[in-house]
Parts: C-alpha cells; structure tokens; sequence
C-alpha cells in the first residue's frame, strides 16, 4: 500500500496549514474557545471556499466525490491545531448520511448551504445511559397520521449548538430510521455545554415533535448499516485528527527536552529521557500507519465485516497511542504541562477524547473479534 499522499491531496493540506499557521494560532483559538459560539463563523466560511465542507460528497450534490484518505491530511493539521470547529461531524457524519439516504427534496435543502458553508449539520444519535450502542433504544418516531411523532433524548450531540438541521435516529417499530429535523421545531430543546477539549456540544431533548412524512430519510426501519458505515467513517478522520494530535505534542515535548536545562544541561540529554520520547514518536508512527489503513478501508471495501474490522484494529492503536503519547508529553514538561496556558495542556485533551470517542480500545477490541 501506498502511504504517501498524492499531489493534489498534498496541495490541500498545504493550503490548510498555511491557512492555521496564519490564523488560528493557539491565543487565536482559545478567544474562539472562549465566544459565545464556541466556533469562528469567518473561518468557518474559508473551509468552505477551500472546498472542504465539500471534499467527501458526491459530485452530484455539488461534492468533488472524495474519501477519507483524500481528508486525512486535512484531519492530521486539524488536530495539530486543536481546531473546534466540527468539520468531521458536518462531512463525516451528518453530511454522509444526509448524502446516502435522504431524498432529492432533502439533500436540496440542506446540502448546498453545507457546501457554501452558511449552513451546519449535527447527527444526534447517542443516548443517555447506552454507551457506544449504535442502534437508539429509548428515541422513538411513531407513526401519526400521514407524519411521525418523535420522542426522547439524545446526548453529547457535537456541532448541535450550531447546526441548522438535526440528524436524529430513532427507533421505528424494530428498526432504526433517520429523520431530519429543524433544531427550532415545536417540541425540541437543547442544552448546550462544551466539552474538556472545547468542543460545543448539545443534550436533546425531543417532546413529542410533530414530523412530516417527508422528514424521514430513506425507507423506516433499515437505516442502521447507513449509521454503521458512517461512524466507521467519522472514526477513520478521527483517527487521522488525533495523529496530528500526536505530531504536535511529539513536536513540543522535543522542543522542550531542547531547551529546558536542569544541572547544567538541557534535560533531554538524559538517556532515559529520549527513550521516553523514542517511545512516543514510534507510537505515533504505528497510529499512523493503522489510521491510514482504516481511511482505506473506509474508501474502499465492499464488506461491511472488513471496513469495521479495520477501523477497529486501527482505533485500538490509535486510543493506545494517543493515551501514551498525551500523558508521557505533560509529564516531561513536568508541572507545567497541566497549566492552561501551554498548548500541551489541550492536546492532551484532545487525545484524551479522541480515545474515548466512537469507541474506546476496549469496545473496539470487542468489536474486532466479533468480526472475525
């Protein structure tokens, strides 16, 4: 397999991390962090004129028909800078799904403000009380009359606070269907909060909120392989974001061995000092390899059994790496590494989430065997 990306995907990036270098510094970042919209609507709208909000959908909804490994680059310079604006779950959630199971009439009305960037999209799917359960349990959508009724509680809902339309999943008779839905509807009420990394992200509530017939997307009741294959894919360009991560606090932690003297002499002269940092870049560099061979099989395979397979081989790595990497990087800048004020503080963070996410090593492993 070829692990290099090729030219044009190179060009993005390059545009992307000039674009980060320039403006989205870390005090940049943590006034962003720090708004009232938790996100920057102006950089926002230059994602989409640089044609990422765009990348990963199909040309036929306006999209250059890309795959993971095609955003994969993009992803590693996202985390790299700790941006919180929610790319992933705009084009890798919310936006996929949208794309592969909603209507013409659907995909119309939401999805060239997507492109534009004037518009956000949030997938709310994950419920109180069920970990990583895929399949909603306690949101149900009833049929009523020619509409539905839909009715429950969805939790941690990134980019919710944001977004213009709702993906919400619920349970329909013994099924899972998707239904788009109007975050100001009659019935729907969000409360808003912000994660430890500075993500903004939503608990829903939906209070018997009327629906329309045309707000279900795709056939009732078969929408669970679309949902599996979409968090598949959102886990690969998470994968990707926290090897970015990694990078930036490989990058620091050297910086700091360089520089931070102790008896005389800069501390990364101790042997078992650079073991440690050895240890952390050939991590990071295993991750890496395991990221890009899940945004393959994202990209790529046909059985469902194989993609998952390897995004879970590939974010059992990767959670491994990025619990290793994030906490041996504070502890070599000792005290400091905790304060607010150092990037290192909220790469760690970072790390820390992107573990846990769609699955931490644990579900995953499970997840692996199961699909042996």
């Amino acid at each position: 397999m070829n692990f290099d990306y090729s030219d044009e995907q190179q060009q993005i990036a390059d545009s992307v991390k000039k674009l980060l270098a320039n403006e989205y510094s870390f005090d940049k970042r943590r006034a962003i962090v720090d708004s009232a919209s938790g996100i920057s609507a102006s950089l926002w709208a230059t994602f989409a004129e640089l044609g990422l909000t765009a990348l990963t959908l199909p040309e036929g909804d306006g999209g250059f028909g890309g795959g993971a490994v095609d955003l994969m680059a993009v992803m590693e310079a996202f985390g790299d800078a700790l941006v919180v604006e929610p790319l992933l779950d705009n084009v890798g959630l919310a936006g996929r799904l949208l794309a592969r199971t909603g209507s013409a009439a659907q995909k119309a009305a939401a999805l060239p403000g997507l492109v534009a960037g004037t518009h956000q999209l949030a997938f709310a799917n994950h419920e109180p009380g069920q970990r990583y359960n895929l399949m909603p349990v306690r949101t149900t959508a009833t049929a009523q009359g020619s509409g539905w009724l839909l009715q429950g509680n969805k939790c941690v809902v990134v980019g919710a606070p944001s977004a213009n339309h709702l993906i919400v999943s619920a349970r329909t008779g013994d099924g899972a269907s998707l239904f788009i839905v109007d975050p100001q509807a009659a019935g729907v009420s969000l409360n808003p909060s912000r994660t430890v990394d500075g993500l903004r992200v939503a608990d829903v509530h939906f209070e018997a909120v009327q629906l329309r017939a045309d707000a279900l997307m795709g056939p009732a009741g078969t929408a669970l392989p679309a949902i599996e294959e979409a968090v598949d894919f959102a886990t690969a360009l998470l994968c990707a974001d926290a090897i970015g991560a990694m990078q930036s606090a490989n990058d620091a932690t050297l910086e700091y061995l360089k520089t931070r003297k102790q008896f005389g002499v800069p501390i990364g002269s101790f042997q078992v000092l650079q073991h440690r940092l050895v240890e952390m870049v050939i991590c990071t560099e295993q991750a890496r390899s395991m990221a890009i061979v899940a945004a393959s099989a994202v990209d790529t395979a046909t059985d469902p059994r194989q993609r998952a397979r390897a995004v879970s081989a590939a974010k059992v790595k990767v959670a491994d790496a990025a619990r290793l990497v994030s906490q041996e990087s504070v502890q070599l800048h000792g005290g400091m590494g905790m304060t607010e004020e150092l990037k290192i503080s909220h790469t760690f963070r970072r790390l820390t989430m992107a573990a846990q996410r769609f699955g931490d090593a644990e579900h995953h492993l499970e997840r692996y065997a199961a699909m042996g």
